[in-house]
């Protein structure tokens, strides 16, 4: 079994970026600029965008927070948006999901400029994704797309099981699995109503579990060999840790690692990369390499 360590090999990407913006000032050309927009107080998301600033400025970007509370209106929140895209020194922007009750998460995104959409969630992006076309690719798929490649994990031919069907994870990462000069791979969906799941899963070459449910991936869905890739980070309750809780994946760890080939821990797997994959598509945008 070997680990697939995404924290080392999004320190190591983020060099790779910040050595390109250095050429890029050195050229004359702007410092990358990406903005995170969080609406009240959700502690998982405050951690999420805390860790995106932290990784602006380890690849020389400049970064900015803008905090709105809790009980702001869904046109404040649009108004907000409408002045990013607007903001010619700003490269791309995040609004951090998931959003307070009352606004429409959808209205939202569609408010973004596709252009500076770096979460690739637009249905611009989303769609021409889709076709095989350029765009900015949702972060966590193109996180785990980046990590088979850079550990040299065989796609091509295989068979592979995505389980969950959300719109930022499980219907883009199958989309890429199958593209040709992504994935390449004989693709199945799995969800919480599939009845032949287990067995789907037992057949496959490589699982990517993003079901969002703690422990769900157990060791008799797994046959011997197979690449596990775990998405789920899921809050769970332990007394022992600082903070009083732990991350907790998808997939039963201990009893799942032993008959993997390749398997992704929870924390420092999938997590770091899809941060790293922020900050891709942020340089990408501020280079202009998919819309002029």
């Amino acid at each position: 079994m070997k680990l697939i360590d995404g924290k080392m090999t999004a320190a190591a990407i983020k060099e790779e970026i910040k050595a390109e913006v250095e050429q890029m000032i050195e050229a004359g050309m702007k410092r990358p600029h990406l903005a995170a927009v969080l609406v009240g107080h959700d502690g998982g998301s405050e951690a999420y965008v805390k860790n995106k600033v932290i990784a602006c400025e380890k690849c020389g970007f400049k970064s900015s927070l803008i905090r709105l509370e809790e009980n702001t209106t869904e046109e404040e929140l649009l108004d907000c948006i409408r002045q990013l895209n607007e903001d010619a020194d700003v490269d791309g922007f995040i609004v951090q999901l998931p959003l307070p009750k009352h606004i429409n998460e959808q209205k939202v995104i569609n408010t973004i400029d596709y252009r500076k959409d770096v979460d690739g969630i637009h249905p611009m992006n989303a769609g021409r994704m889709a076709l095989g076309l350029p765009s900015f690719i949702s972060a966590t798929p193109l996180g785990i797309i980046t990590l088979m490649k850079r550990y040299n994990i065989p796609t091509s031919g295989k068979k592979c099981v995505v389980l969950g069907r959300s719109n930022i994870v499980g219907k883009p990462m199958a989309q890429l699995m199958l593209q040709k000069e992504h994935g390449d791979a004989t693709v199945t969906i799995c969800h919480s109503h599939s009845t032949t799941l287990k067995q789907e899963c037992l057949e496959a070459d490589i699982i990517i579990a993003a079901i969002g449910r703690p422990n769900f991936v157990t060791a008799d869905m797994v046959k011997d060999g197979a690449i596990v890739i775990d998405v789920g980070t899921t809050r769970v309750a332990d007394p022992t840790a600082k903070n009083g809780y732990r991350l907790n994946g998808d997939v039963k760890f201990d009893e799942v690692a032993p008959k993997c080939e390749y398997i992704t821990p929870v924390p420092g797997g999938v997590g770091p990369m899809t941060i790293c994959s922020l900050m891709k598509n942020t340089l990408s945008a501020a280079k202009k390499e998919i819309y002029e």
